[in-house]
């Protein structure tokens, strides 16, 4: 238990951590890898060098000093993080590490104004974080592991089949390597993959959604090739993924995990809103739902460029033509010659009032951009906040 000293301290610190959060962050990253350049084999390169990590971390240590005197507030974000920490097979011998080189940034970034009392202070309540870490994390292990099929760490998997979906995003079907089960999982989870490029120095981790209704004797996971539109530099994983990866090759994977899941409580019209690559762990929605709640009504929403990169369109237009309960749209920015869809431009507030009922289920996925306009629609629309679902690709961000 912390002081009550100890949590004014902390509390103390917060408008200090609104300012130089994200700088203390990019410098204990930096300090990190230079002390244990190891870790380089289980963090996202990517979200490093774009800065999406360190903020993520610098929003997280923000929530953390102002919640110190109820830590349980922020339960849900621990857990959270919690399966991603699982899924990267992060251990509790690497929580010392953390803490060392954090409390060294928070040093090195506030100089004179990180007194011994205040570091001291930031030494004790980092304790009581890790530790609320690793008892979370630490029961994820014994559930994923105890499970039917269920495996601890990493396990081989076979690619089955792989299927190109549209120009930038491709299926992969896996199937474990030893002939075993495998673990069953919730609509909405992921696995994730680790692969060592040959020209690259470190093995690389993403987690990637499963893109198919639980139930099957496989996993399916629908990757887009990063930087294959935007003109950024192409995915390392993603590009790996595509271009050396083919039908039965092996793959490393750790068990499905993730807490944005459906809701198979509820019975109300449930709205699926994606956009682009976001669409697989809708789809795992629509085809579970479609299954396990026919009576359910389902209207499914889909954003794309353009048909050339919309993936499962057929998939789609199959189960909206066997299921009277589902309506599925399409939205394209920019519709190419010959595209045909219902919307061109992007999801807006006027036509969501046309197509969906208020008084449903929201859930929706897909590039930031995108999850804030649909945010910002749903809440001028006065959805309430618990029928309101979404998660992001990569660290957490803010809508």
């Amino acid at each position: 238990m912390l002081t009550q000293e100890t949590i004014d301290l902390i509390k103390s610190t917060v408008p200090v951590l609104e300012v130089h959060g994200k700088e203390i962050t990019t410098t204990f990253y930096q300090m990190m890898f230079d002390n244990h350049p190891e870790l380089l084999n289980i963090f996202n390169h990517a979200n490093q060098r774009e800065g999406k990590q360190p903020t993520a971390l610098a929003n997280a240590v923000y929530a953390a000093a102002a919640h110190i005197d109820h830590l349980e507030d922020i339960l849900p974000v621990v857990k959270q993080i919690g399966h991603k920490h699982r899924a990267l097979n992060i251990l509790p011998e690497h929580y010392p590490i953390v803490g060392e080189n954090l409390l060294a940034a928070i040093q090195k970034v506030l100089g004179d104004a990180a007194t011994p009392a205040i570091l001291d202070a930031w030494a004790q309540a980092y304790g009581v974080i890790a530790d609320a870490f690793i008892g979370v994390e630490a029961e994820m292990y014994r559930e994923a592991e105890a499970a039917p099929g269920g495996w601890r760490g990493f396990r081989s998997f076979v690619v089955d089949r792989k299927i190109k979906e549209s120009a930038v995003i491709t299926s992969f079907y896996l199937k474990p390597q030893d002939g075993g089960a495998i673990s069953e999982y919730l609509p909405g989870q992921y696995i994730t993959v680790r692969v060592k490029p040959d020209d690259q120095n470190y093995t690389h981790i993403r987690h990637y959604s499963l893109s198919a209704a639980p139930g099957g004797d496989c996993y399916r996971i629908s990757v887009k090739r990063e930087g294959s539109v935007e003109g950024k530099s192409e995915g390392v994983v993603s590009t790996y993924l595509h271009d050396r990866i083919n039908e039965g090759d092996i793959l490393e994977i750790s068990a499905p995990a993730g807490s944005f899941t459906l809701d198979m409580e509820k019975t109300m019209p449930l709205v699926l809103i994606s956009g682009g690559v976001g669409l697989t762990p809708m789809v795992s929605m629509l085809e579970t739902v479609l299954k396990e709640q026919p009576e359910r009504k389902v209207t499914f929403i889909h954003a794309a460029v353009n048909g050339e990169v919309h993936a499962m369109k057929e998939h789609i237009k199959q189960l909206d033509a066997s299921h009277p309960q589902l309506k599925s749209y399409v939205c394209y920015e920019k519709p190419a010659a010959g595209d045909v869809c219902d919307k061109t431009g992007f999801i807006d507030l006027s036509w969501l009032r046309e197509t969906a009922s208020l008084e449903s289920d929201f859930y929706f996925c897909g590039p930031l951009p995108f999850m804030r306009a649909v945010h910002q629609a749903l809440n001028d629309w006065d959805v309430p906040a618990e029928r309101i679902h979404y998660e992001f690709f990569g660290p957490a961000d803010t809508l």
